[in-house]
């Protein structure tokens, strides 16, 4: 038996050290992770400056579809139902909160009112400010101030964009006038 013994603890000695040499273990700097982060912002940044441009100079009928391409589904999906609040057998405002409120903040949704900017209609909107406010993990947040010098309009809003599948999209919009 003793014999048996001191072969196995050899064996198990050796298994474990195969384990430790075949499990690797990325370690990062928190410089590396800042730099990362803040050049992923940047990037986040520029896509939705830009978007936000586009979406503004395009066609009307164009602009349901951008839209979808610019957010994620889900988002998609809320926008949406916050814009038709109560109009035509669409969910009333408690169903409304009760779908969402796990998912968004429905205080800030912008009921009954367009994306991104609450008017119907507008002359010239523009990016005027947009200035990262976090950025962890390929999920960035914005300050961003919208005007309309036509109509003398300035919107104040919060924008979380997350980057998925080398995409970036808008996962929510904080309206906050």
């Amino acid at each position: 038996m003793k014999n048996l013994f001191i072969p196995s603890l050899f064996f198990i000695f050796s298994c474990q050290n195969t384990v430790k040499e075949n499990v690797k273990s990325e370690k990062f700097s928190f410089e590396e992770v800042v730099v990362q982060n803040n050049a992923g912002a940047e990037e986040a940044k520029r896509w939705l400056e830009k978007s936000i441009a586009e979406y503004f100079k395009a066609d009307i009928s164009e602009q349901d579809k951008m839209m979808r391409d610019m957010t994620t589904k889900k988002y998609y999906e809320f926008k949406t139902d916050a814009t038709n609040v109560d109009l035509n057998g669409s969910l009333t405002l408690k169903k409304f909160k009760e779908k969402w409120e796990n998912d968004y903040d429905t205080n800030f949704a912008g009921i009954n009112t367009g994306f991104l900017i609450s008017a119907q209609d507008w002359i010239n909107v523009e990016v005027r400010k947009c200035e990262v406010q976090t950025a962890l993990l390929n999920v960035y947040t914005f300050n961003v101030i919208l005007t309309d010098d036509g109509f003398k309009a300035k919107y104040n809003r919060n924008i979380k964009v997350i980057k998925e599948n080398d995409k970036f999209l808008i996962d929510g919009i904080i309206e906050l006038n």
